[in-house]
């Protein structure tokens, strides 16, 4: 009988579990803010990108017809809270707006997008705010011919990509954040 009560059961103390429970919530503490972040950088990269679209198409309409397009600020209003996707409605007229240049995002965006035209000069750009705090997320695209800085400024306000060298967005014929914080904002 001695033996029968000597033996342990089996089972665990209260600080095995509080000790497990710990772990788990510093890793939470360390991962969920790192996939915050990833998830704003993925928000963020879909501006470039899609400039980066109608870069080509504007480039080609030209190569084609010999002056660039301007289309009017699409989707007209972003959706509230910024966080949530809407519907792209192409918002410019016939023959001025973004199906005239053949582009259009595939599925639904979280950022607007225009492009303003002067003369040889044109500047796209796009805007959102992607983490709700009141701030824009601004990319931009200028070409001018000649390279230097362009005469026209974008519809949402961009003059071309951030220069970080200037603190001036004066760089042409590149896609790129329109401040210095687009880009890399605090995520």
């Amino acid at each position: 009988m001695s033996k029968l009560l000597s033996k342990r059961q089996g089972g665990f103390t209260l600080i095995e579990p509080m000790i497990v429970v710990a772990i788990i919530g510093i890793l939470a503490a360390i991962a969920i803010p790192n996939f915050v972040r990833f998830q704003l950088r993925s928000k963020s990269s879909e501006g470039e990108t899609n400039l980066a679209g109608i870069r080509t198409s504007e480039e080609s309409y030209f190569a084609e017809y010999g002056s660039y397009v301007a289309a009017a600020t699409s989707p007209a209003k972003l959706n509230v809270p910024a966080s949530s996707k809407q519907n792209f409605v192409d918002a410019g007229a016939a023959g001025a707006n973004f199906n005239t240049i053949g582009w259009q995002p595939e599925g639904q965006v979280y950022f607007q997008y225009a492009v303003n035209v002067k003369g040889t000069d044109s500047t796209a750009d796009s805007d959102a705010d992607i983490d709700a705090d009141g701030n824009l997320q601004l990319w931009g695209y200028a070409h001018t011919l000649t390279g230097a800085a362009p005469t026209v400024v974008g519809t949402l306000g961009c003059t071309g990509a951030w220069d970080p060298n200037t603190s001036k967005a004066n760089l042409p014929n590149q896609v790129g954040p329109c401040d210095g914080t687009s880009g890399q904002s605090v995520f």
